[in-house]
């Protein structure tokens, strides 16, 4: 997919694999800003009696995404006008677009966003309507659609990328000015104290005096 979209897309697929898109939608209007939250989660754990600790990793949060969408059928915008249903038949494809259970597959549409240079794949996690403008009927003209999504990636894709970090895998790291065989424990396993384990897998001697250009294997340690 290009990048450089002028205007926001959504495309909905229902695989995970993304590779075939069987609906999309773009905008009437884009949004005027948009948020992307990260979360970085750290153990709790801390020993009784201590004020601080050096905060540990436990997991990266999907990453998420919030904007809002103007469905409008006035014809004020771009000549889109719609007597007879107003705002309800966009809305109706746009739910139907992030939302249609498929029953095969036991849960809603996989989603990917593109607009400029973004590109997100995700679900929606949350939508909140807002009925802005009606007829004198009570026909609903205008809506504002507060929309969030929660990144998903494929699990091929994302076991492929744990694994590339992962601490139960071996790595082969090379030593550079200024290494420590604890300092590299701790990026590795996230603790310094398997660097023993690390001298012994790897028949060191003296690791006190590595040598820059030097290759460390870092074998999966049980914890």
């Amino acid at each position: 997919m290009a990048n450089n979209v002028s205007k926001l897309k959504i495309y909905s697929y229902a695989d995970a694999d993304r590779k075939s898109s069987d609906a999309n939608m773009e905008v009437l209007v884009n949004p005027e800003s948009y948020s992307q939250k990260i979360t970085v989660k750290f153990s709790e754990k801390q020993a009784p009696g201590t004020t601080a600790k050096m905060p540990k990793f436990s997991k990266m949060e999907p990453q998420k995404l919030d904007f809002e969408l103007l469905f409008d059928s006035t014809g004020v915008i771009n000549g889109v006008r719609d007597e007879t249903n107003g705002v309800e038949s966009e809305l109706a494809k746009f739910k139907k677009l992030v939302l249609e259970y498929k029953g095969d597959k036991h849960r809603p549409r996989f989603l990917s966003i593109y607009w400029g240079t973004l590109k997100f794949d995700c679900c929606l996690e949350s939508l909140d309507i807002t009925y802005k403008l009606f007829r004198s009927d009570g026909l609903p003209l205008r809506a504002l659609a507060k929309v969030g999504f929660i990144g998903s990636m494929d699990d091929t894709k994302r076991v492929n990328k744990e694994n590339s970090q992962s601490p139960d895998l071996t790595h082969v790291k090379t030593v550079n000015e200024g290494d420590t065989l604890p300092l590299m424990s701790f990026q590795v396993y996230g603790d310094s104290k398997y660097y023993i384990e690390v001298a012994k897998a790897n028949g060191l001697n003296d690791f006190r005096n590595l040598k820059t250009g030097q290759k460390i294997k870092f074998p999966p340690i049980e914890k």
